[in-house]
């Protein structure tokens, strides 16, 4: 890869490697997988290969595999050795997939292309593998991810250190990802999102959780040197201060953004042409249609 270095995937990996190893944090993760099944199982035809992109647990391949519209479900992730062997497995990353083009039916994944350093380049790769009205369904954190966490951080750091360094990753905004999945050569794209709001007795709960996710800091830029004690408790009275509900226990918000793409095939809708309409809209409403620039009386 030549784009920019965001994330350094390294120590993302070995992060996740430790989250499983001490036992992880899978509430967020099942809660997706689960939703993730149920859209699936919304769409009306059956699939004969399925790859589950860098998902970092096996919750969404059991409930793919319970849903059975899916012949075989691949895992592909650099850890493969560490996932569920009842599964068929290939160690790959998803900044570059192994897949001949038109290999596969469909491309799913949850909860981890937010830390794709060229989601641009992976998204091509993704359209690229996919047959003819393939499809690829993935969940990632939206911009509006751990907006409270990030915000305490700056005013904190602000304050006790007179700057702010980068602590919470800039999740990706709605609008940029349905650019690219059409960027990427996608038919029908669809990119919606919905909101979890957890609750934690205090920000160091949070932080243990997002720790047992192996979802903390993985920024490039992110600064090397310890936080200081000074900061983060500095830190959590400001997330207490302004996040707090009436009995005392915080607020974290996960935006968990959905993307929908088909790869294209001549069976699928299109667009009408402007102009091509059988019917003037004015006539549909029943109003008056007024030439440009001409008011409407009252």
């Amino acid at each position: 890869m030549t784009g920019p270095r965001i994330f350094d995937r390294d120590l993302l990996r070995l992060r996740q490697r430790r989250a499983r190893m001490r036992g992880p944090a899978t509430f967020l993760i099942d809660h997706v997988a689960a939703e993730l099944a149920e859209r699936l199982a919304a769409v009306l035809r059956a699939f004969d290969v399925a790859v589950d992109l860098g998902t970092p647990t096996d919750s969404l391949r059991r409930d793919l595999a319970a849903g059975g519209k899916i012949a075989t479900v691949i895992a592909a992730d650099p850890a493969a050795a560490a996932l569920d062997a009842r599964f068929p497995r290939v160690a790959a990353d998803e900044e570059a997939l192994p897949f001949a083009d038109g290999a596969l039916d469909l491309v799913v994944s949850a909860l981890a292309l937010q830390w794709v350093n060229d989601l641009p380049g992976t998204l091509v790769q993704i359209r690229r593998a996919l047959k003819p009205d393939g499809l690829l369904l993935a969940a990632m954190l939206g911009g509006d991810s751990l907006s409270e966490l990030r915000e305490a951080f700056a005013a904190a750091e602000s304050e006790i250190e007179g700057g702010v360094s980068p602590r919470v990753a800039p999740f990706a905004d709605l609008r940029e990802l349905g650019a690219l999945l059409q960027r990427a050569g996608f038919a029908l794209p669809v990119v919606d999102s919905d909101r979890l709001t957890v609750r934690y007795d205090s920000a160091f709960a949070l932080m243990r959780d997002l720790r047992a996710m192996g979802a903390t800091n993985v920024l490039a830029e992110r600064r090397r040197t310890p936080l200081k004690r000074a900061t983060l408790l500095r830190m959590a009275d400001v997330y207490a201060e302004r996040f707090a509900d009436a009995d005392g226990r915080v607020r974290a918000t996960f935006e968990i953004a959905w993307l929908t793409g088909w790869s294209p095939h001549e069976s699928q809708q299109k667009p009408l042409k402007p102009g091509s309409a059988a019917r003037r809209l004015a006539d549909a409403l029943g109003a008056k249609e007024l030439p440009a620039g001409e008011k409407a009386g009252r």
